[in-house]
């Protein structure tokens, strides 16, 4: 059977991601001019550009995000659910090797 991959997971805690509207209505997402990025509003960029609301291209430029940052967020996101996209937690998920290479270099 075809299962549609949930664009986030709660893992236990409660979070209102975001109202997606057939009509792609951007007023319920964060305003383009957002410096600090919650967990909730990093989740609700990335429901937003899975719900078809916003392209991935489109949410990198209206937000001045990198592309890989952008991709983070959705995998973190996949592979830690919303705990995940916490700041304080970003070098805990990391890979190792990508950790100890940033450990080397002194960063």
């Amino acid at each position: 059977m075809n299962q549609k991959k949930p664009s986030f997971s709660t893992d236990g805690e409660q979070v209102k991601i975001v109202r997606i509207s057939r009509e792609k209505d951007l007023s319920h997402l964060p305003p383009p001019n957002t410096q600090r990025w919650v967990v909730r509003r990093k989740a609700q960029v990335v429901a937003a550009i899975r719900g078809g609301v916003l392209s991935f291209e489109d949410a990198c430029t209206r937000y001045n995000l990198s592309e890989e940052e952008l991709r983070s967020w959705m995998s973190l996101l996949d592979s830690h659910g919303v705990r995940g996209l916490r700041a304080t937690r970003m070098q805990e998920y990391r890979p190792v090797a990508e950790r100890h290479q940033q450990e080397a270099m002194g960063e």
